[in-house]
């Protein structure tokens, strides 16, 4: 008995989507350098670049895309998470992927690399190209992209947001009553009952860490901050058993004492 000889499938394109973790805060924050980069990605993967357009969002992100004559690469990253998300999709076999995905990783100056998917688009058959069912309708691999329902579905106890601002406005990191006001307003905001007064100390005993530091009890727990002179940074904790949308928090922050960039890490309490 004979092997049967097997059938190359053709395939209308090749897509991969990357993950690049704990990348380089300062270079997802560019977004002049985040085009160059993928340009140079692109080029040296042995792809023919048409255009790129590069988007800077307001207070930080970026996203982007390279036009390819064999179909595009995009991005969209997260500088408060040092991460970016990667999307290379091609028509053609001319394209290195490994190159491409190794020059990213090295210019984004990332310390994980995951190749979240390899796939085939558009699978051509004798009966014209076949219909699958998308990896997003499959339920019990299904992600929220909100915090709320994860929040929810999780049955989480409380919700802990740390947000840490940089650059911030000099006057208004060593303003205790700025600091009051922007405590009062973040609770109006996110529907916060205060209890009882904020409280907004100086503390440190070097230049390194001197500053103030604020507290306010609300009834489902407690905001916490540090205001560091030396850097004119802000370093915020915002715990409740009440939810609260964490980027709400983030921007209206960064907003009010005029900062740069932050980062931000969310964490569910059980």
């Amino acid at each position: 008995m004979t092997a049967k000889k097997r059938q190359n499938k053709f395939a209308l394109g090749h897509h991969m989507t990357i993950e690049y973790y704990d990348c380089n805060h300062d270079i997802l924050l560019d977004c002049k350098n985040m085009e160059n980069i993928f340009n140079i990605a692109a080029k040296k993967s042995g792809a023919t670049i048409i255009e790129s357009s590069f988007h800077c969002f307001e207070p930080q992100g970026v996203s982007g895309v390279v036009i390819i004559a064999e179909s595009h690469f995009s991005v969209h990253a997260w500088p408060e998470h040092n991460y970016a998300a990667v999307d290379i999709f091609t028509c053609g076999e001319d394209i290195d992927f490994k190159v491409a995905v190794d020059t990213l990783s090295e210019l984004l100056g990332a310390e994980e690399t995951v190749i979240s998917s390899d796939m085939n688009r558009g699978i051509i058959s004798n009966n014209g190209v076949e219909k699958t069912i998308p990896i997003c309708e499959d339920k019990e691999h299904h992600y929220t992209l909100s915090w709320k329902n994860k929040f929810n579905k999780s049955n989480a106890w409380g919700l802990l947001t740390s947000v840490d601002i940089y650059d911030c406005n000099p006057s208004l990191v060593r303003n205790s009553d700025a600091i009051k006001t922007f405590t009062r307003l973040l609770c109006e905001k996110i529907k916060m009952k205060r209890y009882g007064e904020c409280e907004v100390v100086h503390f440190g005993e070097d230049d390194r860490v001197a500053g103030f530091s604020m507290t306010q009890l609300i009834e489902t727990s407690l905001i916490s901050g540090h205001f560091a002179n030396e850097s004119n940074s802000i370093y915020l904790d915002i715990f409740s058993c009440k939810f609260y949308e964490p980027r709400d928090v983030a921007e209206f922050a960064i907003e009010f004492f005029k900062g740069s960039n932050y980062k931000m890490q969310v964490a569910l309490r059980r």
